[in-house]
């Protein structure tokens, strides 16, 4: 079996301006990464999905743009194949579509959706999948996307249903996990992947954080706090296969790690990380 290569994306989309945010687009695609993925939230400091993908799109040439993701039941599925269709054209074939079940109410309770019960969101991202999935591989939608026959699909999932689902369906399976769970989650989900879908899949993992040699700058540390209500020093000395830490070789050393035991190959980190991480590309690809 040939061995997947790496590929590296970052994760954002926090800009106060138009020209802040399509600096970023580019200094991402100067640093080495493979693809800039935009969250898909309502309630978050974030800009909107679409127009950053957009913008990104137009504000670079070779870098690769996504949703990191869109949330299933906020959109009509119809609506979300034209959208990335549009994106896909847009970006001349760089566009990567990814969905996902949802990671809260508020967004929904925003919008007057029903959030649902596990199941029920299940369900509806199974069914957000396949109709989008449906329409872009079809004759349906004009003008079609540029990649054929539809741009790659990432499907995020945590629980054993959704992932047997990304597994069947996606291109590429981001791990949903809680860092909390330790590396023992880790290698559970992605055996139960790689038990559906095989070698088929991609297999992507969200970073939290990227620990230099400097240490760790105080904004990383508030940041980990407030989102995972966790030190970031314990998730190092616990060495968390979430946070890669040391020098770019030893970041390095600890990636090809998880790809040998694991299969992980698509790595995504936070955009505060962007500078701290981009030494490690030059070792991996």
């Amino acid at each position: 079996m040939t061995e997947r290569p790496f590929r590296f994306g970052v994760v954002g989309a926090f800009a106060r301006s138009g020209a802040e945010w399509t600096e970023k687009a580019r200094q991402v695609e100067q640093l080495g990464y493979q693809t800039l993925l935009v969250p898909d939230r309502l309630t978050a400091p974030v800009l909107a999905a679409v127009p950053a993908v957009a913008a990104a799109a137009a504000a670079t040439t070779q870098l690769r743009v996504g949703t990191f993701v869109f949330a299933a039941g906020l959109r009509h599925p119809a609506m979300l194949a034209k959208e990335a269709a549009t994106l896909d054209l847009l970006s001349e074939g760089r566009f990567e579509l990814g969905l996902g079940a949802g990671v809260g109410p508020e967004d929904y309770a925003l919008l007057g959706v029903p959030f649902g019960e596990p199941r029920e969101r299940a369900d509806r991202l199974k069914a957000t999948l396949l109709k989008v999935k449906e329409l872009l591989e079809g004759e349906t939608l004009k003008p079609a996307s540029v990649q054929r026959p539809r741009p790659p699909i990432l499907v995020a999932a945590g629980g054993p249903r959704l992932l047997r689902l990304a597994a069947r369906e996606a291109d590429v399976v981001a791990l949903g996990l809680n860092p909390h769970d330790g590396e023992r989650s880790l290698a559970e989900r992605s055996a139960l992947v790689r038990e559906v879908g095989g070698d088929r899949p991609e297999l992507s993992l969200n970073l939290v954080a990227a620990v230099g040699p400097e240490g760790t700058p105080p904004h990383l540390a508030a940041r980990v706090r407030g989102y995972l209500k966790m030190e970031l020093a314990d998730l190092v000395a616990q060495r968390s296969p979430f946070v890669v830490g040391g020098d770019a070789d030893a970041m390095a050393a600890q990636l090809q790690s998880l790809r040998e035991r694991y299969g992980v190959t698509y790595v995504t980190v936070p955009d505060d990380v962007v500078d701290t991480f981009a030494p490690v590309i030059a070792k991996l690809c």
